[in-house]
């Protein structure tokens, strides 16, 4: 896992110290070495931070330049297929070093950048072809690397978090305040968009195409979504699922390093753990709880240690972990206003300490349908109500949309309630729709709980859940793995009709089935509960007036002081965490 950076200047060469300068932003992706390619004039420039997990040596170094001298490649991320690419191109290519980077080079060489289609991994890099002046900027299907960029048509430069972006000092620090409308409907910024005007984020299962001449930007989406509606023999497709699972933790788990895995007693972590117990491995687990709260989840983590005699390491969260938040706006750059940003960050840094990576669970509710709002969901489909509304002038599609709006609001913000909160100078700003992310992701050729996924896949998980991990656990030069983010497991789920894999007396049936038979009952038979705390936590109304009450977004005319008074006045409302950490961004990055 590592950073990358770049820079193509069509006007001037590039000071090489300020090239530099943004790169050091990046070192808590990649402590264990770094590098930098230029061009002979310097109008292009690459550069790397390593965090070494394949081929430890310095021929694994980047930015890294293919057999022929013409592609030079700076990569974040894990091939988890490279070792059967290698052998595939292994005819046609001299291999100096044991890396997937260099298989990337080579599968381009062979295939164009078609190659993307061949890879099983999570990755985002920068490929530059200097012989036909081409740079494409590359992101995995579901958006587990991050890579953002800006270009004001004479400059251009990517880089894995916006911090680099920033430090060239070309790309202003101009608010996109339609941007900062969405933070308060999504509680993040949805793709592409970023807080900052001119700054974009590259969306998942898509690629850019920039000549670096007139720095032109052609964009292709490379990977959708297909959906079948097969049914099959029940005892063969668990086989099948267990033999995909067994198979994506064995490649998430190649590395020359030992890899560990976060454990939180639900039934996707244990299943990784199980799954690497079952591969002869022998994982370092770590575990976050919270302190005055009987369904803390570390609690449920040592059960599974115990069963699966792994060993286990806990940090507990505490009132005091809340002053953690005013680092989060340099870890995240951006407001996100997710409750677990903090315990990710603390549990990151409490493995950290011990491995260089660990797995964890992020995929397995959006694939095999864990969420309770997608129980929901499907209890109100089935429902009579619902089928009335289908006969009905009601359009079912605006009722999904408004009900997954409703479902991740978490502080329900609406065109109206913008506006009360909002200084009436930003007013034009707010989107008419301020739900067309929702509506944007909304296929309706979906049957109804697929239509559900996908918007969990495409706006959950791809914005809020992923961006989460990677900066916490980068922060803390660690690199996460998500085995369930396999594609071909997903595909393999929106094949089948949906009531194969659904049962609405049991959470995650496949998973369920896969891993029945090796964990304690009292795990399996656990109610499905995310990645919170206890409410009380987040909830001291009297830390919130003190974080408030000399508001810098009242004091630059952003925010009503009134409509926070407001708030303070309720028992409490989560529309309260969503200022508090667009607050603290605002100090850090504007003040």
């Amino acid at each position: 896992m590592c950073g990358i950076v770049g820079y193509f200047d069509s006007q001037r060469p590039i000071n090489e110290a300020q090239f530099n300068t943004m790169l050091s932003t990046l070192n808590h992706r990649g402590p264990d070495g770094w590098g930098t390619y230029f061009n002979i004039d310097k109008t292009i420039a690459l550069g790397h931070r390593r965090l070494s997990f394949i081929d430890l040596s310095e021929t694994g170094k980047q930015p890294m330049c293919d057999t022929k001298g013409n592609n030079w490649i700076t990569f974040n991320g894990e091939i988890y297929n490279y070792k059967e690419l290698r052998e595939e191109l292994a005819s046609s290519y001299q291999f100096k070093t044991e890396t997937d980077t260099e298989v990337l080079l080579a599968a381009y060489q062979e295939w164009g950048i078609n190659f993307i289609n061949k890879l099983k991994g999570m990755f985002a890099f920068g490929l530059y072809d200097t012989s036909l002046n081409k740079l494409f900027l590359v992101r995995d299907r579901f958006g587990i690397k991050p890579l953002y960029y800006f270009t004001n048509g004479k400059q251009l430069i990517f880089a894995s978090e916006i911090k680099a972006i920033m430090a060239s000092g070309i790309a202003k620090k101009e608010i996109d305040f339609s941007a900062f409308a969405d933070y308060f409907v999504y509680r993040y910024i949805p793709s592409p968009k970023t807080i900052w005007k001119n700054v974009a984020k590259l969306s998942p299962a898509t690629y850019l195409e920039i000549d670096t001449i007139n720095l032109n930007i052609k964009t292709t989406e490379y990977w959708k979504i297909e959906s079948l509606n097969k049914t099959e023999n029940n005892d063969l497709l668990i086989k099948e699922i267990n033999e995909i699972l067994q198979r994506s933790v064995r490649e998430h788990t190649r590395a020359d390093v030992p890899i560990g895995s976060f454990l939180s007693g639900g039934y996707d972590s244990s299943a990784l753990v199980h799954y690497m117990k079952q591969l002869n491995q022998e994982p370092k687990t770590f575990s976050i709880g919270f302190s005055k709260w009987e369904k803390s989840e570390d609690q449920y983590a040592k059960i599974v240690a115990k069963h699966l005699q792994v060993d286990n390491t806990s940090v507990i969260a505490d009132e005091e972990s809340l002053k953690l938040v005013d680092l989060m706006a340099d870890v995240y750059d951006e407001p996100i206003a997710d409750i677990s940003i903090i315990p990710t960050y603390m549990v990151s840094k409490l493995a950290a300490q011990k491995v260089k990576a660990v797995l964890s669970g992020e995929g397995a509710d959006e694939i095999f349908a864990g969420y309770t709002w997608q129980q929901d969901f499907m209890k109100q489909h089935n429902s009579k109500n619902w089928l009335i509304k289908l006969l009905s002038k009601n359009k079912p599609t605006e009722d999904t949309v408004m009900f997954y709006a409703q479902s991740m609001a978490m502080g329900w913000f609406d065109n109206e309630e913008l506006k009360k909160m909002l200084n009436p100078a930003l007013h034009q700003y707010i989107p008419n729709d301020v739900h067309w992310f929702y509506r944007k992701h909304f296929n309706k050729h979906l049957s109804p709980l697929k239509s559900i996924q996908y918007l969990d896949v495409k706006c959950f998980m791809g914005e809020l859940v992923l961006t989460k991990i990677d900066r916490a656990s980068m922060a803390n030069s660690l690199e996460v793995r998500v085995p369930f983010l396999d594609h071909t497991l997903l595909e393999k789920v929106f094949s089948l009709n949906e009531n194969i894999y659904f049962k609405a007396n049991q959470t995650k049936d496949l998973l369920y089935q896969s891993i029945k038979s090796y964990l304690p009952q009292q795990i399996l038979n656990r109610k499905k509960q995310g990645f919170v705390g206890p409410d009380e936590y987040y909830m001291n109304l009297d830390f919130y007036a003190n974080t408030l009450k000399n508001s810098l977004l009242v004091k630059h005319h952003i925010i009503n002081q009134d409509y926070i008074d407001n708030l303070l006045k309720e028992s409490y409302n989560w529309k309260l965490w969503k200022i508090l950490i667009i607050e603290k961004w605002y100090k850090k990055w504007i003040e």
